[in-house]
């Protein structure tokens, strides 16, 4: 049976210890775009002819992706090694023409400067052997040291010797340490690196290949498809490799985030910080409604879309499903039309960017799915609501919405988390619920639909301007801000009270010990000679002017 990975926690998963006897099975293809750089080419080519994977089940495909001089295929290579051409520029064609050669159950990527130890594949590839939804990635440590020889690669057995010293990418490092791994992290997708990546093909099927319109972020973009797909994300330190040179976030980190972040932002919705905007719509939204509008009546159609899109959360998207393709409006006695109401529906929102048309539902990009029956509408703050629940506060993968009950059943909607109901689809087996598996791997949750501001359409109150509310929100949310700094002034003067009434405490002390020290000089006079009680007097009087002037509070003496 294969495993059930909860959320990014693979630590059930048992890889073999790397040398250690077992059967590999599965095929790879090593597929590395390059331009230019045939020195370093040929260092990686012969670091892939020295592992320790079986080579027969390894192929290369090397992508020429416009150099000049062409590039070639040096003597030192694996046996099963091809050259392609692409002439389209730019990172994402060149892997797209590699991944349209390879034959793989694996595909993995390798960037033409980074020069594999010879047990690279191996560590790979046992993870996948024991789940075929996993993306593994190396540890890359970056080097500028003097370049060996093809011969030296292809006979080492370990490459340090040449590449050390070496230095890991920190912002990489830095995340894994803090996750456990990744084990506890929401987004792990985020150290998806292309350029020493391996991924179950069968993932692809489903993904989709590498978007040809980002210049930059193809490594992140590609990862998060991949998540919305059921991937589960594996960082293995024993899968090393050495990059010749540093890499280009580390040579220019601001001008690429600069690029990448513009492109990323459209596409991967869970990065909320990139979304400033409050009402702005994105490629990819952030949840997805869909509404079947089969056999509904225009007027039930109409509030639920409607109070959708008078909500609070502008970042989405309606897909109302129909047999659209079907439909022709009758011209000459539009009345008698049986399928009129489809017909208006289609008409009503033909032109609101925010509602598109669908005969069924295809596989979404989005994190989130809201199928929503048509007949009941959400309060303004009910499909945020819902997604904080799902996103923050338990990280779930379905919430189901009680909206009414009686003799025919109950009525629900439900909130379907992507990546959640992508594995479960590859993971459930016959006769099972997918909702059973949901549970296993991400965990499920029945909430009130009452509570969370669900009404049937009847019963629904008039909208009013959801920028009023957002409006409101946001004045609130500056007054806590406002308070919450004014609490921490008063707590630092608080302090500072208290500091100074400390000082004026230990004044006081020393004080009272310095009258109790002139008592005792008084009555020591008085006992060794009655003739100084002139002196004594004058003493007495010292002290009496002490009491009527008490030590400045304020100056703390």
């Amino acid at each position: 049976m294969t495993p059930r990975i909860r959320g990014n926690d693979y630590t059930v998963l048992r890889p073999p210890a790397i040398g250690s006897p077992w059967t590999p099975r599965l095929t790879v293809s090593v597929v590395i775009p390059a331009y230019g750089a045939q020195e370093k080419l040929d260092l990686v080519l012969a670091g892939l002819s020295a592992q320790t994977y079986p080579q027969n089940l390894i192929e290369v495909i090397v992508v020429d992706n416009g150099s000049t001089p062409p590039l070639r295929l040096p003597e030192i290579r694996p046996a099963n090694t091809r050259l392609v051409v692409c002439p389209d520029p730019g990172r994402a064609a060149a892997r797209n023409a590699g991944l349209a050669a390879a034959t793989g159950d694996v595909i993995h990527w390798l960037d033409a400067d980074v020069v594999p130890e010879r047990t690279e594949v191996e560590a790979h590839m046992r993870w996948h052997h024991l789940a075929p939804y996993l993306s593994v990635t190396s540890y890359l440590r970056f080097t500028t040291a003097p370049l060996p020889s093809p011969e030296e690669v292809a006979a080492a057995e370990d490459l340090g010797k040449f590449f050390e010293p070496a230095e890991p990418h920190a912002w990489i490092a830095d995340l894994i340490e803090r996750t456990e791994a990744l084990t506890r992290s929401r987004r792990p997708f985020s150290v998806h690196v292309g350029g020493a990546a391996s991924v179950a093909a069968r993932l692809f099927e489903r993904a989709g290949a590498m978007d040809p319109e980002m210049i930059l972020g193809q490594d992140t973009e590609m990862g998060y498809r991949l998540a919305q797909a059921g991937a589960v994300f594996i960082p293995d330190p024993e899968a090393r490799g050495y990059h010749l040179g540093p890499s280009m976030r580390m040579r220019d980190g601001e001008a690429i985030n600069r690029v990448s972040h513009a492109l990323i932002a459209d596409r991967v919705p869970v990065y909320r910080w990139l979304r400033s905007h409050p009402y702005r719509q994105w490629k990819v939204p952030w949840l997805e409604v869909a509404v079947d509008a089969a056999g509904a009546s225009f007027e039930d159609v109409r509030a639920t879309v409607d109070g959708v899109l008078a909500g609070t959360l502008t970042d989405l998207a309606v897909i109302l499903v129909g047999p659209w393709d079907e439909i022709e409006p009758e011209r000459r006695a539009p009345l008698t039309d049986p399928r009129l109401d489809l017909s208006l529906i289609r008409a009503h929102y033909a032109y609101e960017g925010r509602v598109r048309f669908a005969t069924s539902l295809p596989h979404t990009a989005a994190p989130f799915r809201l199928h929503l029956p048509p007949g009941w509408v959400p309060g303004e703050d009910s499909l945020f609501a819902l997604l904080s629940l799902a996103r923050d506060e338990q990280n779930l993968g379905l919430v189901s919405v009680l909206l009414a009950e009686g003799p025919d059943g109950i009525v629900s909607a439900r909130l379907e988390r992507t990546e959640a109901f992508a594995r479960a689809a590859m993971l459930v087996t016959e006769g099972e619920s997918i909702d059973t598996v949901v549970d296993e791997t991400f965990g499920t949750l029945w909430v009130d639909g009452e509570t969370y501001g669900f009404v049937p359409a009847s019963a629904a109150a008039p909208l009013h301007s959801a920028r009023a509310a957002y409006r409101a929100r946001v004045e609130a949310e500056a007054e806590v801000a406002r308070l919450t700094k004014e609490t921490e002034r008063l707590r630092a003067q608080v302090t500072r009270w208290r500091d100074e009434a400390a000082k004026w405490r230990r004044s006081a002390v020393e004080y009272r010990r310095e009258i109790g020290s002139l008592r005792r000089q008084i009555s020591a006079l008085k006992r060794r000679d009655p003739g100084l009680k002139a002196i004594a007097r004058g003493i007495a009087r010292s002290i009496a002017f002490r009491r009527s002037h008490p030590p400045d509070k304020a100056a703390g003496s």
